[in-house]
């Protein structure tokens, strides 16, 4: 089956796992890793399975425009921002895994607006990810006025590249919220702990509701929480949710899938799998805008 070209940008722990994700891609081909270490581990890595492994940052893409149609960026909110203008002249899709917000907000389960007519689509956050599906699901059947979510991860997945970027979290996770999980108001907050072992990822998403239906807000909190195990597979409800007076609280667990990261990283897993499941439906519709081409 033809594929369309990627390059990741950014040799970190997301780029490397994102790596072993579009592996299994029946849409996409990872043909470049893009960093500015030499000695990184992602671009050892890649090197070792066989991709063109650049140090140069994206001066790569601007001397290699030919090795991608679709690229992810696994590099900073801040990073992304430069990157971000490169990218549009170049005529690629960019697949922007911080929380640059450059583009559009984009999370697989919650399909809102043409997101497949952008040029570059933004991930949100590793919290968005887990939460913002649930806010939505809840909005759909139950009008949310307010949600707050809380985003728990162990500090051991917290590399330099999260850390740096706490304040875009926060930011960009609460517009999320609102702008993609439908609420009126919108909060978030992140916690690393330090406890080793270390702890998988928890979430736990509190709203307040207009239209409180016990019945109807679990059947559509239980049918998101299918949608995203089809990319995350462990993706789960940790207990049923709870319910007093209009407020409804959600509690979510996420362990990863142990490609590169360790099983307890699920908040970096999330955003790998996301952004794999999100820039497949992007390599669909070109493969068949090809297909349509090439037989007009």
């Amino acid at each position: 089956m033809e594929k369309i070209k990627a390059a990741i940008i950014g040799s970190g722990n997301i780029g490397t796992d994102l790596m072993y994700k579009l592996e299994r891609s029946k849409f996409i081909e990872l043909k470049a890793m893009i960093g500015i270490d030499s000695e990184s581990d992602g671009l050892k890595r890649a090197k070792e399975r066989g991709y063109l492994a650049f140090d140069n940052g994206i001066q790569a893409l601007k001397e290699h425009p030919e090795v991608a149609d679709i690229v992810f960026d696994a590099t900073s909110a801040k990073t992304h921002v430069r990157h971000a203008k490169i990218l549009a002249e170049l005529g690629k899709l960019a697949i922007d895994l911080t929380p640059a917000a450059r583009g559009p907000f984009v999370s697989p389960a919650v399909k809102t607006g043409d997101y497949l007519s952008e040029k570059n689509v933004n991930m949100i956050t590793c919290g968005g990810q887990a939460t913002i599906p649930i806010v939505h699901a809840i909005n759909s059947v139950a009008d949310v006025s307010y949600a707050e979510i809380v985003a728990t991860i162990s500090s051991k997945s917290a590399g330099p590249g999260t850390r740096a970027n706490i304040d875009e979290f926060t930011i960009t996770t609460r517009r999320g919220i609102e702008e993609v999980g439908g609420a009126d108001n919108g909060k978030a907050l992140i916690i690393l702990n330090p406890a080793d072992p270390p702890i998988l990822m928890r979430d736990t998403i509190y709203c307040e509701v207009k239209n409180m239906d016990e019945g109807a807000i679990t059947k559509s909190i239980e049918q998101m929480v299918d949608k995203v195990k089809q990319y995350v597979p462990g993706y789960r409800l940790k207990q049923d949710p709870l319910f007093d007076g209009k407020k409804v609280t959600v509690f979510i667990e996420v362990e990863g899938a142990g490609d590169y990261f360790p099983v307890y990283a699920g908040n970096l897993d999330i955003m790998t799998a996301a952004a794999t499941r999100v820039a497949e439906d992007f390599a669909i519709q070109m493969l068949e805008k090809q297909s349509v081409k090439s037989k007009g």
